[in-house]
C-alpha cells in the first residue's frame, strides 16, 4: 500500500462520512471558520434564520475587511450588524482595517492539522499552513457555525513536486502563474493541489500562501503544503511557537495526478486582461505603457512582497504618468514595515499609501482609468472586477510592478536590474512579528451573549422567502453565456453595488448587468440561464445564486459548473444541470422555452433526465452531479426551507 499525503492525512483526520474517493460525497469535520464583510452579513442572517443560539467550532472569526469606503450610511451599518452578531452568537471580531482575512488569519489563528472553512474562495490561502482549508458559499459556513460537519466531493490528489530554486526576480507568483499557464482557469476543477519535493524548503511560509491563494484561481477544491521547518518559522515570528505541528507526507506517498515544476526554469511572467489564465513571460509584453500599479491584496500579502517593491523605489522616483498604490494587508504588516522604514521609502517615490484592507481587488476603490493598462499583484483580473466596466487588468508579482512603477511600461525585472545595476532586494525581515491583537474583539461569554440584540439598519433586509422546485417546468431561457462566466459578472462587486450586499432586493438590480443590463428588467417570472464551460468561476459570494433566484431563476443548464458557485446554487434552490453531450449547447438560443417534466422523479432516480426545447421541437439530455442529499435540498427550494420544513416534523407542528 502506498504511503499517505498529506492531504489523505488531513481529509482522514476530520471525516465523519463517506468514503475517500474521488467523486464521493464526505463530510468534514469543521475546527475554524473565517466571514468576510461582503459575505458575513448573509451569513449572520442565516445563522439568525437556523435559530443558534452559540458558534459551535472551535473558533469563527468575522473579518471586516472589503467594504472599507464609506461613501454613505451603508456599510457603517453592515459593520455595526456584524459586531452585534459576532457579539450574540460568539465568534471573533476583526475590526475595520485590521487586514485581508487570508494573511491576517494565517498569522494570528491558522494551525497546523486543522479544517478551515470561509464564506471567500481564497480561503484555500491557509493550506499553507498544513491546514485542509477551503472556500465555500455562506451558507455552507453557517452551517458549519452551527455544529454541521462540510459536505463536499472528495477530489483527485493533484501531486505537483517542486525541484530547483527560484532565481533573482523570479517570486512565488512566478510559480502560480506557470500554474495557470500550464493549467487554466479549470485545470484544478475536482482536486486538491498538494506541493512537495525537494523544492520546498526554498520557500517561506508566505510564498506558499502566494501560491496556495491563487488555487482558487485554477478552480480547485483547496490547495495543501506540508507543515515543516518553514511552518515552524512562521509560527515562532508570530510569537505562537506551540501552534506548531508536524503535518508531511509519507515518503512513498501515492498521488492520482502528477506534475513537476523546476524551479530555477522560471522567468517572470504575468497575466493578460482580462483572465488569470492568460499568462504569458513578461518579456513578450515588454514595452507596454502602464498607467497604474498596485502592490498588496491576499495574493502578495506578505512583509516581503511589500518590503522588496520598497526597496526597488528606494531614492527614486516613480514615472509621473503611473498612479502608484499600495494597499497594506494587515495592519501588523504595516508596522512592521513602518518600523523597517521601507514605508518612507515608498512615500518618497510616489506611492499612495491605503487602509489594509482587500480595497481595489474587489472593486472598492482605485479603479483604473479607462484605455489605461492596470498591473496589479492580485488574484484576479475578470472583466470590470476593477470598478471600471472596460478595464485593462494585468497580474503580476510584486518585482514585475515595482518594475513597471519605475519606468511607465511594462518591464521585466531582469532588465530594469541591468539597466539601473540593481542587486536583487534581500530585505532584512524581523524575527519576531509586531503580533498586537487590539484589533480583534473577543467572543462574549455565553451567558452574556444572550443578552444581545441584532442591529439591524435599513439596508439589511430579511433573506428572502424559496418556494419548492416544482415538479412540472416550462420557462424561457432569459440569458445565454459564454465559457469562464465569473460571479463578479453574475453579480457585480465594487463600489456601485456591494455596499447593498444585505439589501437583496436592491442589490439584485445589479445581477447580470455587466453582461446583459436588462436582465433584471426581463426577469421576474420562473426561467433559465444557459451558460458554458466553468459556469460561476471566481468569488464564493452567494449573492450569485440568491439575487438570480429572487429574480425567478430556477435552473442552470451549462457545459460545467465552478464547484463553489455550482454548491450555492443548489443551497438556494436552483437546479445546476449539464449539457450530457457538451454539443447541445449551441443548439439552444437566448428566448428558447424549455420544458422538464416529471422533475422530482427525474432528480431522484437517475442522474439523467431530459428537457424538451418546445421553441425548436427538440430534446437534450442533462445530468446533475447533485448528491440524493442536495437533491432534497434542490426540491425543497433551498437548504434553509429543507431545515424548516424538518424542524417542524420534528416538533410535530402542521400547518396545513
Amino acid at each position: 500500500m502506498p504511503g499517505s499525503s498529506v492531504t489523505e492525512k488531513l481529509i482522514s483526520a476530520h471525516l465523519v462520512d463517506g468514503r475517500m474517493r474521488p467523486g464521493e460525497e464526505i463530510a468534514l469535520q469543521v475546527d475554524q471558520t473565517l466571514t468576510q464583510d461582503a459575505t458575513g452579513t448573509l451569513v449572520m442572517q442565516e445563522l439568525a434564520a437556523l435559530g443558534l443560539d452559540r458558534a459551535r467550532t472551535e473558533l469563527s472569526v468575522q473579518y471586516v475587511d472589503h467594504n472599507l469606503l464609506q461613501a454613505d450610511e451603508r456599510n457603517a451599518e453592515d459593520h455595526r450588524f456584524l459586531y452585534s452578531a459576532c457579539r450574540r452568537f460568539g465568534l471573533w471580531y476583526s475590526k475595520p482595517g485590521n487586514g485581508v482575512s487570508h494573511p491576517t488569519h494565517m498569522q494570528r489563528f491558522g494551525v497546523p492539522g486543522k479544517t478551515l472553512i470561509g464564506s471567500d474562495s481564497h480561503t484555500c490561502a491557509a493550506g499553507s499552513l498544513g491546514m485542509l482549508a477551503i472556500g465555500v458559499g455562506g451558507l455552507d459556513v453557517a452551517m458549519a457555525i452551527a455544529g454541521e460537519p462540510l459536505r463536499v466531493r472528495m477530489p483527485e490528489v493533484w501531486g505537483v513536486r517542486l525541484v530547483g530554486r527560484l532565481r533573482p526576480w523570479v517570486s512565488a507568483k512566478d510559480v502560480i502563474l506557470e500554474m495557470l499557464r500550464r493549467h487554466g482557469v479549470s485545470g484544478g476543477r475536482n482536486r486538491i493541489v498538494e506541493y512537495h519535493g525537494p523544492g520546498l524548503a526554498t520557500l517561506t511560509a508566505m510564498d506558499r500562501h502566494v501560491i496556495a491563494n491563487m488555487g482558487a484561481e485554477l478552480g480547485a477544491t483547496t490547495t495543501v503544503f506540508p507543515a515543516d521547518d518553514a511552518v515552524r518559522r512562521f509560527l515562532t515570528t508570530e510569537g505562537r511557537a506551540d501552534d506548531f505541528v508536524e503535518v508531511s507526507a509519507e515518503k512513498d506517498a501515492d498521488y492520482d495526478v502528477d506534475d513537476e515544476i523546476d524551479l530555477s526554469a522560471l522567468e517572470p511572467l504575468i497575466a493578460k486582461p482580462s483572465s488569470p489564465g492568460n499568462v504569458v513571460p513578461v518579456r513578450e509584453v515588454a514595452g507596454t505603457p502602464v498607467g497604474q500599479v498596485v502592490v498588496g491584496s491576499s495574493a502578495n500579502p506578505g512583509l516581503r512582497d511589500f518590503a522588496v517593491v520598497a526597496a526597488m523605489v528606494a531614492g527614486r522616483q516613480t514615472d509621473p504618468a503611473v498612479s502608484f498604490d499600495v494597499n497594506p494587508t494587515s495592519r501588523q504588516i504595516f508596522a512592521d514595515l513602518t518600523a523597517m522604514g521601507a514605508t518612507l521609502d515608498l512615500v518618497r517615490a510616489g506611492a499612495r499609501i491605503h487602509q489594509a484592507g482587500c480595497l481595489g481587488c474587489i472593486g472598492m476603490g482605485q479603479a483604473p482609468a479607462v484605455g489605461s493598462n492596470s498591473l496589479r499583484t492580485f488574484p484576479r483580473n475578470f472583466p470590470g472586477r476593477s470598478g471600471t466596466a472596460d478595464d485593462s487588468v494585468w497580474l503580476c508579482s510584486p518585482e514585475t510592478a515595482a518594475a513597471a512603477a519605475l519606468t511607465g511600461e511594462i518591464t521585466d525585472p531582469r532588465d530594469l536590474a541591468a539597466d539601473l545595476g540593481l542587486e536583487y532586494p534581500s530585505p532584512h525581515l524581523p524575527e519576531r512579528s509586531s503580533t498586537g491583537d487590539d484589533m480583534f474583539v473577543r467572543p462574549l461569554p455565553a451567558e452574556e451573549a444572550e443578552g444581545v440584540d441584532l442591529v439591524r439598519g435599513p439596508n439589511i433586509s430579511e433573506l428572502p422567502e424559496l418556494d419548492p422546485l416544482p415538479d412540472e417546468l416550462r420557462a424561457p431561457v432569459l440569458l445565454k453565456v459564454a465559457d469562464d462566466v465569473s460571479t463578479d459578472e453574475i453579480s457585480p462587486a465594487g463600489a456601485r453595488a456591494l455596499p447593498f450586499r444585505s439589501n437583496i432586493p436592491k442589490l439584485a438590480e445589479f445581477t447580470f448587468t455587466p453582461i446583459d443590463p436588462g436582465y433584471p428588467e426581463r426577469a421576474g417570472a420562473p426561467h433559465l440561464v444557459v451558460g458554458g464551460e466553468n459556469y460561476g468561476q471566481g468569488s464564493s459570494r452567494e449573492h450569485a445564486a440568491i439575487t438570480p433566484r429572487t429574480l425567478g431563476l430556477r435552473v442552470v443548464v451549462a457545459k460545467s459548473f465552478a464547484r463553489i458557485h455550482g454548491q450555492n446554487l443548489a443551497n438556494f434552490g436552483v437546479l445546476p444541470l449539464e449539457f450530457a453531450d457538451g454539443a447541445d449547447f449551441d443548439r439552444v438560443d437566448q428566448d428558447d422555452v424549455l420544458v422538464f417534466e416529471k422533475l422530482h422523479d427525474a432528480l431522484t432516480t437517475s442522474a439523467e433526465l431530459t428537457v424538451h426545447n418546445d421553441t425548436k421541437g427538440e430534446a437534450y439530455r442533462l445530468r446533475h452531479r447533485l448528491s440524493p442529499r442536495q437533491v432534497q435540498v434542490v426540491l425543497a427550494g433551498g437548504q434553509i426551507p429543507l431545515l424548516a420544513d424538518e424542524n417542524r416534523r420534528d416538533t410535530g407542528i402542521d400547518e396545513s
